[in-house]
């Protein structure tokens, strides 16, 4: 089960993974501070003011758009030192990784990739896992399984 600020934090992710104008992936990130206040948000697209056109180009769609995390820590302007980025659906890239560790982010909590997204992208997940472990960054992920029944109670009380 997941502490109430986790699911907060992974539900807000989904949501602003929901702004991201790709066709195929969205993925969003959220950063929150040790009292749980929001500090950033971020979702993958292309640099602010660049046209969105070409987005099913997956070529130049690669080379122009800036993952969730990047976007969030970029978006952020402060020290992050000791915040937790939240990111969904999937854990973050080995390049996201080194600039989650450079930014002092201490914790990413995000679901754990499913068999699609680890064969496409194990190699990258790996990296990152390592990077984590060498400079004792907290690393947890979620079943999607274990988030899904979350939504399903919130959404039964309501929320």
């Amino acid at each position: 089960m997941l502490n109430k600020w986790t699911f907060r934090g992974l539900k807000l992710a989904k949501e602003i993974s929901t702004w991201s104008k790709d066709p195929s992936t969205k993925v969003g990130s959220v950063i929150l501070d040790q009292n749980h206040r929001v500090i950033s948000v971020g979702f993958n697209g292309y640099p602010k003011g660049c046209n969105d056109d070409g987005m099913e180009n997956r070529e130049e769609k690669y080379k122009k758009v800036l993952h969730s995390e990047i976007n969030a820590i970029l978006f952020a302007k402060q020290d992050l030192k000791n915040c937790t980025i939240y990111v969904y659906p999937m854990p973050p890239c080995c390049r996201c990784a080194g600039a989650i560790i450079q930014s002092g982010i201490s914790s990413i909590i995000t679901l754990e990739p499913s068999p699609e997204q680890y064969e496409r992208w194990g190699d990258d997940f790996d990296i990152a896992y390592k990077m984590y472990q060498e400079r004792n960054v907290h690393f947890m992920q979620y079943s999607i399984s274990e988030f899904d029944e979350e939504c399903l109670k919130d959404k039964n009380n309501g929320n």
